[in-house]
Formats: C-alpha cells, structure tokens, sequence
C-alpha cells in the first residue's frame, strides 16, 4: 500500500463514520478494524503491516478532521509497553484478546515490576507464583506503579522457580487487576500528588493462558518491555523548543527584568541540549522503523532526565522568588503525569523522578556502556546461583 492508497482508506473511515456524528468508541473500533490504530502492526491487529514512518499521515488526517484520539496519556503504558510486548511474545489468541481493547482505552493497563526489595536489580525480585493446576496463585508486593489505581490489566514479571539463577526463575504474565487478590494502596509523591501506588498481590489469581513467553523466560519478555519503555519515555517525537525549555524561554522572552548572564548561559545549553535530543530522537525511531528498539532508547531516557532536571532547575532560579510559589499541595490521584498545565514548582519536584522511573539513571549509564560502548561488564558474583541461595 503506497501512501495514496492509505490516504483513501483514511477518507473512506472518515465517510463511514463522520466524527461529528459517530459514537466516540464506536470510531475507535472502526479505526482500529481499519487498520488505521497503528499501521505498522499486522493486518487483523490495528494495523496493515506499512513502515512506522507512515503513522504520521494518519493522525495528521484524522487531527484535521476532528476525530477522537484515544486519549494517548493516560492509556501510555499499555501503548508503549504492553501492546509491542504482547504483539512480540504474545499468542494469537492474546493478541486477538487484548490489542483492540488496550488500543481503543476501554482497558487501561499498568506496569508491576519493582519491588521494595529490587528495584535497580530488578532480576532479585521476591514475588512468587505457584501453579496450581492451570492457574497460578500469586503472592508478593509491587511498588512505584503508575495507573494502578485505574488500571484493569497489568503487565507483571514474578518468580516462578526460586532454584534457578535470579534471571533463569521468572515469568511473564497479564494481570487482570480487578482480582480480589489485588490491593491498590497510593503512594504520597514530593510533589504532594498520589499518582503512584504500591500494589500488594495475596493469592491473586492467573490462568496459564495469560502469560505471555514460556516459564522461566520472563527476564528475556521484560527486557522487551524495558526496552520499549525507555523509548517511550525518551524517543518520542516533539516540535522544536517543545518540553521542559519550552516554558523556560517562554519567561525568558516575556520577562527580560529576570535575565542575568548565568541564566542566559543554563538557557543556551538546555536549549542545544533539547535539539540534539530531539534530533536524535529522531534517529532512534528512523531505527527502529527497520528494526526494534535497542540500547540507544536508554541512552535517550538517561538525556531526558537530566535535561528535564536540568531546565526545571533554571526555571524555578529564573523566577526568583515567584519560582518558590506552589499551587497546591492538595492529595490528588492523577490519571497522567501533566507538566505543563502547573507551576515552576511542580515540574521541578516532578523531574526528581525523571532520573528512576523507566531504569535509573546510573543502571542506563551500565547500558550504555556495556551495549554501545563495548565497555567491560561488572564482575558478578550472583550470576549462576540458585535465587534462594542469594542472600537477603
């Protein structure tokens, strides 16, 4: 299909279903069925097997018509983590089950991956699952799960055989989160919003069927995850002067009172910093159109935190005392993570988070080093020992 074709099946989804007149849902289903979710899926999942690069034509026709998104943000973790796991690893009755609704965001999905006690060595993870016949009883705590308190599904990586090494023992499953087992408790941020959560799984229950890769490969599916994630966080594709140095040279302009040449300088290097990042940005998903995601979505979440922390830090010192104002520190549970929409404040207590959520910054300089620079791996003393042997 060349870029004329697709064009008509977009007009035809248009005339079809009228956005001013259709149902919200009732177009997503059809742009989905159209293929037109995202186009560089298979034919019969949302897609029509067209280079990623082609997705652009088809929001761009769809904006200018004034269709309904599918609220990207808030169903974000399930777009860019869940759905490329599921198409990779997942059977086809999986796929079938739960791209459309996943796509559509009539089920918004979570992450369950760090623990209390494994966080930066995620692979240490505690939480057990045991088969009892063709369920698997679940018992453990997760902690820092964005969504979880409107999640319905969540991707989760437990420990199902505590005889193999750390990386050998885990398994890869979907969670239904509306489980009796599940416990959905917020935690309290610096910024005084609750958008993450713990999560505290008590004989949750899985049928076999949903997990996704085979037992005792659950590291490999996760690393997919990871991976994913971090160009997620880190690749996406914004205009010039957009994120965090946006509202940073907006005061700049306005505001000339405030200027001093030590802003001026943090100014001109957060700037340049941003266009390099979004020129590689645009690398990275250049790449990825021929092939998947590697090693270099770390290195762009690793420039994401430290410019976002970076320009936030400005921002607040530019401002003076009004950088010291804060609109609220009412306990919210936000749907999605809103930068923009608040003060200097909150996007600088905010960005503290930028540098450990989707891979600490200090376990992305690991990557980097290890898988694009060739640097020499830590020496590790746990590699081949039995996870129950490890000590605690």
């Amino acid at each position: 299909m060349d870029e004329a074709q697709l064009k008509e099946r977009i007009d035809r989804l248009l005339a079809d279903n009228p956005p001013g007149s259709t149902d919200r849902l009732d177009f997503l289903h059809a742009r989905f069925d159209a293929g037109l979710a995202w186009v560089h899926f298979p034919e019969g999942l949302g897609g029509l097997g067209l280079p990623r690069g082609m997705q652009p034509i088809v929001e761009k026709a769809l904006y200018a018509a004034g269709a309904p998104d599918n609220d990207p943000r808030k169903i974000g973790i399930g777009l860019g983590m869940a759905a490329p796991t599921i198409l990779a690893f997942g059977t086809d009755e999986q796929k079938q089950r739960y791209l459309r609704p996943l796509w559509c965001g009539e089920e918004v999905w979570c992450q369950l991956f760090s623990e209390p006690g494994a966080g930066s060595d995620l692979a240490g993870l505690s939480s057990r699952a045991v088969l009892d016949g063709d369920t698997w009883i679940v018992n453990g705590q997760k902690v820092w799960t964005s969504s979880a308190h409107i999640a319905d599904r969540a991707i989760l990586i437990v420990r199902t055989d505590p005889d193999q090494p750390k990386h050998a023992g885990l398994s890869y499953f979907a969670l239904d989160m509306h489980d009796p087992g599940v416990e959905v408790r917020p935690l309290r941020q610096i910024t005084g919003e609750a958008e993450f959560n713990e999560v505290f799984l008590t004989d949750a229950r899985i049928p076999d069927a949903d997990r996704l890769g085979a037992v005792g490969e659950g590291w490999k599916v996760a690393n997919a995850t990871l991976s994913n994630e971090r160009v997620a966080i880190g690749g996406g594709a914004f205009p010039r002067e957009f994120g965090m140095v946006m509202n940073v040279a907006k005061t700049w302009r306005e505001r000339p009172e405030l200027r001093t040449p030590e802003t001026h300088e943090r100014l001109l290097r957060g700037w340049i910093d941003t266009e390099v990042a979004r020129i590689t940005a645009t690398r990275l998903r250049q790449k990825m159109a021929a092939g998947v995601p590697g090693p270099e979505g770390s290195a762009m979440k690793l420039s994401f935190a430290r410019i976002n922390q970076q320009l936030s830090s400005l921002e607040v010192d530019l401002l003076g005392d009004d950088g010291l104002r804060y609109e609220s520190w009412e306990m919210r549970r936000p749907t999605r993570v809103d930068f923009f929409g608040k003060d200097a404040g909150y996007r600088y207590l905010r960005a503290k988070g930028n540098s450990i959520e989707g891979g600490t910054s200090e376990v992305l300089r690991n990557v980097v080093s290890e898988r694009i620079l060739g640097l020499p791996t830590e020496h590790r003393v746990d590699k081949d020992v039995p996870w129950k042997d490890l000590p605690r």
